[in-house]
This record gives structure tokens, sequence and C-alpha cells, in this order.
């Protein structure tokens, strides 16, 4: 195959901890602990997946799990320029690993660099390009968090921004590499930092924003809106609560202020009373037998628009396909569907099939007896 180059590094071990509720997979420690609770790795199937799209390239990459192996399973033919001084396994990977390869891939005239990981991988990429890059770079989201706004919003998405840009239609802009501090974040504090910018190809709506923070909804909004989730999930009801701030004022004034703002919770409503807190901060494993079948309410993430796949991935596919679309609640102010312009609510859950069948036009909360309808997209 002749094309541009395009250099491609896989961190093997991003998203790890998401399964599991960890809110991150940074550091060897907490990799071992994911690995403990069950967690296995989904980075190389999401490289995977852009490369089985990803056309008109030349393909370099790093050896084994950092790039080599997603590219042999895509059927994808790739000239290995890189080779980790240690073996490197889908157990515990270092930042040094990510910054050798990039380097490598660089220097083997990698026009492109598209890196699978989060916003830990995002920050590597920066570190080993330096002050000034000069090669562009996107990412292929499969972390944790990813509120950098160096991600395309889907794996196919990665494939369709890389194939444009190897075509001559894709602009190219600059795009900030943020993080959160993950152990503030299993703490239940925020705390986000702007480390840089980087060059990414973009094509509208398949190159994500950078999540931006809230300011606090109207509590007569907020109201309603838990009104409403009351009203659909009825007493005795199971309801799955979403992370985020929205979702958070809505446990409050549903009478729970102590669920998690990272996590995801598990409640029983009760008609006299608040609801009861069955699982706070659940793993994935812990809802996978429930005694009812739950509703899930969720709100997107302010800027970004991700409803399900950032945050959020203890809702597995296989969760979702047993509740079903119908009882998912989508909550959001009025002022948040406004800020996100007109662009789409997004969707990634790990399972291209999933997000297909879940695609389409959701009523979205608003308020108390208000609803708007919106597209939801992957």
């Amino acid at each position: 195959m002749t094309g541009p180059l395009v250099g491609l590094v896989v961190n093997p071990v991003a998203g790890l901890g998401g399964r599991v509720g960890l809110k991150g997979s940074d550091g060897a420690d907490v990799q071992r602990r994911a690995l403990a609770l069950g967690a296995r790795p989904e980075a190389p199937h999401r490289a995977e997946l852009t490369l089985r799209q990803l056309r008109g390239v030349e393909l370099l990459t790093a050896a084994g799990p950092m790039g080599a192996e997603a590219a042999a399973a895509a059927g994808r033919s790739a000239r290995v320029v890189h080779r980790p001084a240690t073996a490197v396994t889908t157990a515990v990977t270092t930042a040094a690993d990510t910054r050798a390869a990039v380097c490598a891939l660089v220097a083997a005239g990698a026009e492109l660099l598209l890196f699978c990981g989060g916003d830990g991988t995002a920050r590597d990429v920066l570190d080993a390009l330096g002050p000034d890059p000069g090669v562009p770079v996107l990412g292929i989201p499969a972390g944790v968090k990813m509120h950098s706004a160096v991600f395309a919003v889907h794996p196919r998405a990665a494939a369709e921004v890389a194939t444009a840009w190897a075509r001559g239609s894709a602009r190219l802009e600059t795009a900030e590499v943020v993080d959160r501090d993950e152990a503030a974040l299993r703490a239940g504090l925020v705390h986000t930092r702007l480390y840089g910018r980087l060059t990414v190809p973009v094509l509208p709506t398949r190159v994500q924003q950078r999540k931006t923070g809230s300011s606090g909804a109207d509590p007569s909004d907020v109201g309603g809106i838990a009104a409403e989730v009351a009203d659909r999930v009825g007493p005795d009801g199971l309801l799955l609560l979403g992370p985020g701030s929205t979702t958070h004022a809505v446990a409050t004034a549903l009478g729970a202020p102590e669920v998690s703002l990272t996590g995801v919770d598990l409640l029983r409503l009760r008609p006299d009373g608040p609801p009861l807190v069955l699982l706070r901060d659940a793993r994935a494993d812990q809802l996978r037998d429930l005694p009812a079948t739950p509703w899930t309410a969720l709100s997107p993430i302010g800027g970004q628009g991700f409803l399900l796949g950032r945050g959020n991935q203890q809702l597995t596919p296989e969760l979702l396909r047993a509740t079903g679309r119908e009882r998912l609640l989508v909550l959001a102010t009025e002022a948040k569907l406004a800020a996100l312009a007109g662009r789409p609510l997004l969707l990634d859950t790990g399972d291209p099939h999933l997000d297909d069948a879940f695609s389409g036009h959701v009523r979205v909360i608003t308020g108390r007896h208000s609803s708007a309808v919106y597209r939801l997209s992957a």
C-alpha cells in the first residue's frame, strides 16, 4: 500500500480502570488493581476498529501490544519501527514506553500520529513531541475520561478523519490537552489542568470538543427534572444514576445527596421517603445480576455532549442491552443543550452494533413536564 506514513502507538492499558470504577488507569499500582478486579484490556480492540476502516495510508507502528498486534488483528500490514527495550505486556506499561514509541515513529517519518489511549496517553504524546510539535496527531479514544480535544468521537470516526487527512480534505486545528487528577477523582474531587496543545486533523462532528465546566443548574430546573425522573421510575423502582454535576444535583433533589459525583450509583426509589442508595460507585460486575430491570439516568458531558462511553464505562454493552433504550433517561437543562450549538449527543459504548442500535432521536428531560427531542449519534 502506498500513501502518507501514519504512525500508530497503542497504550494497551488505557481505560483498564473504567469498568471497575477506578476513574482512570494511570500508574502500575492502579493497573494491577484493575486486573485483580477482573478488568480486561480494551485499547487494542479499539485500535483494531480504527485500522479496519483506515484507508489510503502506509502504517508504521510499535511491536507487540503497542500496535503490531492490533494491526495484525485488523488484517493490516504495518512496518514495525520500534521495539521496547523491556518486555511490554498488557499487564503494565509506563509513560516512558509511550514516549519512546512516539519518538521512534516520528523519527521513522510518520506524517500523522495515531495514538490509542486516554488523557494520560495524550499527555505522554505531548511530552514526547515537545513544545513545538511538527506532526499532527489524532487520538483513538480508549481511556476512561478523555476530556482533551485531540480525540475522535469514536474509533470509527478516527478512521474517517485520518482517511480524510490522507486525501487532503481534513483541516488542521490546534487542540488542548487537559487531564484530571485521578487520585482526586477517586476522592470525589474534580481538578483539571491544561497541559498544552497539539495539532489535530478535523472533520465536523467527528473530533470531540474539550469538556467545559458546569456553572450550576437552576434549582427549579433540577427539581423539575428530579420530579419527572421519579414519575418515570415509579415507587420501588431501581435507578442507575450516572456521574456528573447534573445527575448529582438531581439525586440531591430526590433526597439522596450521598451519591458519588464521579461514579455510577444504584438507587431504589421509595413512595414514602428518600431513595435508598443500594450501590455507591458501583463496578460493572456488581451490576450484572440485579433483582429487577433498572432505569438509567444520564446527563451529557458539558461542551462535549457525550452520554455514554466517557467516565461511565461501568454501564457495559451487556447491561445496556438488558435495560434497553426505552429505559434510558437523558437529563439536561435547556442551557446545557443550547451550549452544544446543534451538535448531537454522542455515544461510544465499545460495541459498534449497540452504538448503531441506540442512535437516533431521544427525548431529553429538561424540567417538570418539559422535554426536547435531540439526536443521539455514534
